[in-house]
C-alpha cells in the first residue's frame, strides 16, 4: 500500500512536474471515459434492437460475434466506477478539501439514486412503474459510502477496496434466504434479485448489488494518488499488466474468483467445449452480476493498460477530440443515449412493420422479445454508430455550457 500513498508526500525530487500534473486536468482519463461511453452504447442499442431471444453469455446458444459484442461492453461499468473514485482524489489534489469531496460524494450519490428510479428508469421502459437498480444506482450508493470512507487515511481506503474486491467471492455460498429477516439486505449487498417493498405489487429489481462496486470506487480513489505522479504512465501499465496476468492465472487454473451465484445464470468454472470458439467464450465468460474477482481483473487490468497508452493521444483533433467531448459530460451522455436508443428502436420497428407497443411498456427490461421483432448484428452496429454520432453535438454544446458556467455548482451533478 505504501506505493499508493507515499507519492503524495515524497515528491521533492520531481516537484515541478508533479505540481504541473496536480494543476492540470488529465485528458487521458477523460478520453478513456469517453471511449467506454461509446462502447457502452453498443450494448444498449443491442438490447433494444436484437432479435436474439437468449443472452449472449448463454454457452448453449451463443456464437463468437454475438459474445464479443457483449464482452467488449463489460469494460464499461468497472471503468466508470474506478474513474469516479479517481476523479474525486484528483479534485482533492487540485485544492478541494476532503470535507468538500465528502459532501459532493453523498449529495451526488443521492442525486444519482433518485435519477435512476425516475428519469433513467422511464427512459429504459417508457412507462412509469418499472424500478431497476442498475449501474447508476450502484454508482450513487457507492458515492454515499465513499462520503464516509474518504475521511480515512488513504492506505486504509486502498486496503478496504482491495479486500472487498478480492474477498467477496468467499461469500458466494450465502443466499438471502439463509439470513431470515435480513434477506433483503443481502439482496442489496451481494446477490441480485427482486426485492419486494410492498408485497404483490411494488418491488425493485436489484441488478447491481453494492458489493464489490463500493470497493472498486475505493480503489479508484486510492489510484488517484498515482495519477498525480509524473510517472503515472509507467505505473498504470505495470499495475494493469499484473492484474491481467493474475486474471489468466486464476481463471486458467479455475482457482478462485469467478462467482457461483448471480444473473442471468451461474457461470462458475470454464471448461473445454466442443469447439475452440466456444472454449474461448467459456474462458472469458466471467460473472458480472455481481462482478466477480475474475471479471474485475479481466476488465480493469486491460483498462489501466489502455489508460497508459492514452497518455500519447492528441485530444486536439480526430478521434481523441471526439472521445474527450463524451468523457467530459458522461452523465449527460448517459441519460441522452438511453432515450435516443429507445427512440431509435421505436422508429425502426415502425419502419420495418414490426411490433411496437411492447417498446412503450417496458421493452426488453420487462418483456420477452415478441415474434417478428428485431434485427441482426450488422444493423445493430449501424444503429450504434448513428446513435453515437447524433450524441456528439448535444454533448459538445453541454461541455461548452458547463465550461462557461463553472460558478453554477449544480452542473457538476450532470
Amino acid at each position: 500500500m505504501a506505493s499508493i500513498v507515499e507519492p503524495v508526500t515524497n515528491v521533492s525530487a520531481t516537484q515541478p512536474a508533479f505540481q504541473a500534473v496536480r494543476n492540470a486536468r488529465l485528458t487521458s482519463v477523460d478520453i478513456l471515459r469517453g471511449l467506454v461511453m461509446v462502447v457502452m452504447a453498443l450494448d444498449h442499442v443491442r438490447d433494444y434492437l436484437t432479435k436474439i431471444p437468449f443472452p449472449p453469455e448463454d454457452l448453449s446458444h451463443t456464437y463468437g460475434a454475438l459474445f464479443f459484442t457483449r464482452f467488449i461492453t463489460h469494460y464499461c461499468a468497472p471503468t466508470f466506477c474506478l474513474l469516479a473514485g479517481a476523479g474525486a482524489y484528483l479534485a482533492v489534489s487540485r485544492g478541494k478539501t476532503v470535507q468538500q469531496v465528502s459532501h459532493f460524494f453523498w449529495t451526488r450519490g443521492l442525486f444519482l439514486i433518485v435519477l435512476e428510479f425516475t428519469v433513467v428508469g422511464f427512459g429504459w421502459t417508457f412507462y412509469i412503474g418499472g424500478a431497476f437498480a442498475a449501474v447508476i444506482w450502484a454508482l450513487g450508493c457507492s458515492m454515499v459510502a465513499m462520503a464516509a470512507l474518504v475521511r480515512l487515511p488513504l492506505r486504509w481506503i486502498a486496503a478496504f477496496g482491495l479486500v472487498m474486491i478480492a474477498g467477496h467471492n468467499l461469500l458466494d455460498g450465502i443466499q438471502p434466504q439463509d439470513l431470515g429477516k435480513f434477506a433483503p439486505l443481502w439482496t442489496i449487498l451481494h446477490v441480485p434479485g427482486f426485492l419486494l417493498i410492498k408485497p404483490t405489487d411494488i418491488g425493485v429489481m436489484i441488478m447491481y448489488p453494492l458489493v464489490p462496486w463500493i470497493g472498486v470506487m475505493a480503489c479508484g480513489y486510492a489510484l488517484g494518488a498515482l495519477l498525480v505522479r509524473p510517472d503515472r504512465k509507467q505505473l498504470m501499465f505495470r499495475i494493469g499488466l499484473v492484474a491481467t496476468v493474475l486474471f489468466f492465472v486464476l481463471r486458467g487454473f479455475n482457482l478462485y474468483g469467478n462467482g457461483t451465484s448471480g444473473l442471468p445464470f451461474t457461470v462458475g468454472h470454464w471448461s473445454v467445449q466442443p469447439t475452440l470458439e466456444h472454449t474461448i467464450i467459456s474462458f472469458f465468460n466471467t460473472q458480472k452480476y455481481p462482478p466477480s474477482l475474475d471479471y474485475l481483473l479481466m476488465t480493469l487490468g486491460p483498462t489501466l493498460i489502455v489508460l497508459s497508452w492514452l497518455e500519447n493521444v492528441n485530444a486536439e483533433r480526430g478521434l481523441g477530440k471526439v472521445l474527450l467531448v463524451y468523457g467530459r459530460v458522461p452523465m449527460f451522455y448517459y441519460v441522452l443515449h438511453i432515450y435516443l436508443a429507445h427512440s431509435v428502436a421505436v422508429m425502426a420497428a415502425w419502419a420495418y412493420h414490426q411490433p411496437v407497443a411492447w417498446l412503450f411498456h417496458g421493452a426488453f427490461a420487462t418483456n420477452p422479445i415478441p415474434s417478428g421483432y428485431g434485427h441482426d448484428l450488422p444493423f445493430i452496429y449501424l444503429m450504434w454508430i448513428l446513435v453515437v454520432a447524433l450524441l456528439y453535438y448535444p454533448c459538445r454544446w453541454y461541455m461548452g455550457f458547463k465550461a462557461r458556467h463553472r460558478d453554477w455548482g449544480w452542473l457538476s451533478y450532470v
